[in-house]
């Protein structure tokens, strides 16, 4: 855990200082000020719209491992996850869905991490091919070096990842053990080799949604709704900040950004967010402009998302909790307990269970 922190502060260090060289503070708050209520006003309609098809679409991944929700439920379960990965670094929060879904529904945890997992590859395959392609049809050197070889490196993961995905749903022992070949866990360590063959298993379970076309058909549809709706509100936000891209320039940086995000996250994503939109927007404007009005554009699109992703969690959070009320920090903490039990249970089921039965009697 302190290594995984450690390594969010240092991304987060990292990228506060590349999102701050060359910075024009004084023009940063000029635009800042400059920003009319209605241009957020506009921006968070936009907002209202990318949260509710974020949120909704994990319904139709959860539905072929047997887990059925609500919408009312799926939205305040996902509004307290969204919540908790803005705001928890290195991705902390990425167990609070599943936790509090298996919770409510019953299912597999596991399972369920693996839609999670599915929805992740997805998500990082469409805006992949979206930066890609972009970097196809750009002119000349718009692109940096740089951003050429993000365009490649995220591509090729993200294809790579997908093809696991189809070849795990497909093939699923093959595949288990040819990724154990790989990385040669199986020689190194063997008894560890057969503890991840167990828990890669159990993922792949929450890869069924893959053979569900209809389910999976309309998981799609949405994914390409939110990011359609997301990349359409940071244009219009972009123009009412008197940034001159075009709508495809808009889409390029969300890409960029959601790459960059990707990574190891900082706390709250601070400077990281302000260095990924810098960077998608430095392959259309010059530099004067991106350390001016767009840094204030990725400041306004960071606080806004934050104000709106932590008030909505918040306003959730009481109704997940089973006395009424409940910290972000509990909730990260439970849904990583839960993890650690499916974890030892898997690995030593006869004594799992009485520990687990203990703690829940006392």
């Amino acid at each position: 855990m302190l290594v995984k922190i450690a390594l969010s502060l240092v991304v987060g260090g990292v990228c506060v200082f590349f999102a701050v060289r060359g910075m024009d503070g004084h023009a940063v708050l000029a635009a800042l000020r400059a920003l009319s209520p209605g241009a957020i006003a506009i921006y968070a309609a936009t907002l209202a719209v990318t949260h509710l098809f974020r949120a909704w679409r994990w319904e139709f991944l959860l539905r072929p491992v047997g887990i059925r929700v609500p919408f009312k439920r799926i939205l305040a379960i996902s509004s307290v996850g969204f919540m908790a990965i803005l705001a928890m670094p290195v991705r902390l929060g990425e167990f609070v869905r599943p936790y509090f879904v298996t919770r409510e529904r019953g299912g597999s945890m596991t399972a369920a991490l693996g839609t999670v997992a599915v929805e992740r590859i997805v998500d990082g395959l469409l805006i992949s091919i979206l930066f890609f392609g972009s970097y196809l049809v750009s002119a000349g050197d718009a692109f940096t070096r740089e951003l050429r070889v993000a365009a490649w490196a995220s591509l090729v993961g993200f294809v790579g990842l997908t093809t696991f995905l189809a070849l795990a749903r497909v093939w699923t022992e093959q595949t288990i053990a040819f990724a154990l070949r790989v990385s040669l866990l199986q020689y190194l360590a063997p008894a560890r080799a057969a503890q991840l063959a167990h828990k890669l298993r159990a993922l792949i379970s929450g890869f069924n949604v893959l053979a569900d076309h209809r389910n999976f058909g309309i998981f799609l549809g949405q994914s390409i709704v939110y990011w359609g709706v997301n990349g359409l509100g940071m244009w219009i936000l972009a123009r009412q900040m008197n940034l001159p891209i075009s709508i495809g320039a808009a889409f390029t940086t969300m890409a960029v950004t959601g790459i960059v995000l990707t990574l190891p996250n900082s706390p709250g994503l601070v400077g990281q967010f302000e260095f990924a939109i810098k960077l998608g927007l430095g392959a259309y404007l010059p530099a004067t402009v991106v350390n001016a009005n767009g840094i204030a554009y990725g400041i306004v699109l960071h606080g806004v998302q934050t104000i709106w992703y932590v008030g909505f969690g918040l306003l959730a959070l009481p109704m997940l909790s089973k006395r009424g009320h409940a910290s972000l920090g509990e909730a990260v903490r439970e849904s990583n307990r839960a993890v650690e039990e499916v974890d030892a249970a898997e690995e030593s089921p006869a004594d799992a269970r009485p520990a687990r039965e203990s703690r829940e009697g006392a």
